[in-house]
Order: structure tokens, then sequence, then C-alpha cells
């Protein structure tokens, strides 16, 4: 019987599963790699689309600022405007009321009396001044009481005061005083008076 050595073609089998082996292990790297160098691509793809659309948006925001910055600027622009014609509009309207108020702290002033200082903050007026006597700051104050223009007038204070006269035996006994009052406006008064009648014969009809 013929005896067939089989160790040589064994041989040549293992070598080519080797073979085979080392091939589908570098076919498998290799893919591996473009996969990983595929997948890292499309990140980095991603990330610079998704850049440019932040740097998009930024650049939208940056020019919603700078026009709400200008949106503001025009608001306090305005705010300031209506403020200075409400002041003119102030003015202009309490024009006359400052002529009468004037006139009316000149005419209610009376004999022994002179004013050192007149300051008015809103419609509160401050008088401070000399009297001859404490009776001359009652007829004041009952002169505001009765002027149309100023009312409720208010001693703040009331201070004794001598000084030497021409000669050395004159003493001037003198009242240093200050008080307040209200400026008040009659025409407003008669304006809502007349109003309130017009309002009140219209409802009677």
């Amino acid at each position: 019987m013929p005896h067939l050595n089989l160790l040589p073609w064994r041989e040549e089998q293992r070598r080519q599963r080797n073979k085979d082996f080392v091939l589908t292990c570098v076919v498998f790297a290799v893919l591996m790699v473009l996969t990983i160098g595929g997948v890292h691509y499309w990140y980095k793809d991603q990330i610079r689309l998704q850049q440019q659309r932040n740097a998009f948006i930024e650049g939208h925001i940056q020019d919603l600022d700078k026009k709400i910055d200008a949106i503001r600027e025009l608001d306090a622009e305005k705010d300031a405007l209506e403020a200075r014609m409400t002041i003119i509009s102030e003015l202009q309207s309490s024009r006359p009321e400052i002529v009468h108020l004037f006139d009316e702290v000149v005419t209610s002033l009376p004999e022994g009396i002179f004013y050192q200082k007149i300051t008015q903050k809103g419609r509160v007026l401050t008088m401070s001044g000399v009297a001859q006597s404490n009776a001359r700051v009652s007829s004041l104050m009952r002169n505001i009481e009765d002027s149309s223009w100023m009312q409720n007038p208010k001693l703040r204070e009331i201070k004794r005061d001598q000084k030497k006269g021409s000669t050395s035996q004159e003493t001037l006994r003198l009242s240093n005083f200050i008080l307040t009052t209200y400026q008040d406006n009659p025409n407003a008064k008669s304006g809502d008076g007349e109003s309130r009648g017009k309002d009140s014969s219209g409802g009677n009809s």
C-alpha cells in the first residue's frame, strides 16, 4: 500500500489561513481607520457649520442690540424733549400768575414792613423780613388772607430785635419774621366753577 505524505499540504494550508487572517485584519483595520476618519470629518464639518450658524446669529444679535440702543437713545431724547416742552408750557401758562402774584405781594405789604428775602418752591412762598412791630406782621397776614392770589399764611418765626436809632438815646424795636403762604389762582377756580355750572345746567336740561 503506498504511503502519502500530507505534511507539505497541511503546512501550505496553514500558511494560507495565516495570510488570509492577516489580510482580513489589515482590511478590517483599514476600514476602521476610514470609518473613524469619516466620522471625525463629519463631526468636524458639523461643528464648522454650527460655528457658522452661531456667528450668523451673533451678528444679527449685535445688529439688534445696536438698534435697541438707538431706540433707547431716541426714547431718552423724546422724554427729554417732552419734559422741556412741559416746562416751557408750564412757564408760559404761569407767566400771568407770576405777574399777578408779585403785584399782590407788593399791594399786600402794609406800612412799616419790608421784605429781606422771598423764595418760592413749587407753590409755596417763604417770606422773611423786618417789621416795626408784631401788629404789622398780623396786618400783613390779614392782607394775605384777603388776597386772591395768596392763601393760608403761616408765621414760622418772629424775633424781637432792638437797634439804635439816629441818636444815642433812640432805640428801634423791630421784629424779624419768617412766614409762608401758598400761591393761588382764582382764574382756575372760576373756570372750574363755570364748568361745573355748565355741567349742572346741561344735566337739568
